[in-house]
């Protein structure tokens, strides 16, 4: 390849408590009289439903 190498984006890291799953449809147990399904999202608590952690990078011998 000829000229300049292309610039990266970062990379997010996933969420390591829920693999990137962050939002889950958990049933009731039951129906409503319309037939439908009754239905809760519950989302991670770690990320807040996104799926993708903040990438923090200390220095070494920074002050905290």
């Amino acid at each position: 390849m000829t000229g300049p190498t292309p610039a990266t984006a970062p990379t997010t890291r996933i969420c390591p408590n829920c693999d990137g799953f962050a939002s889950a449809a958990i049933t009731l147990g039951g129906r409503d009289r319309h037939g439908h399904l009754r239905t809760i999202t519950a989302h991670c608590p770690a990320c807040n439903g996104l799926g993708v952690t903040r990438t923090h990078r200390t220095r070494e011998g920074a002050r905290v």
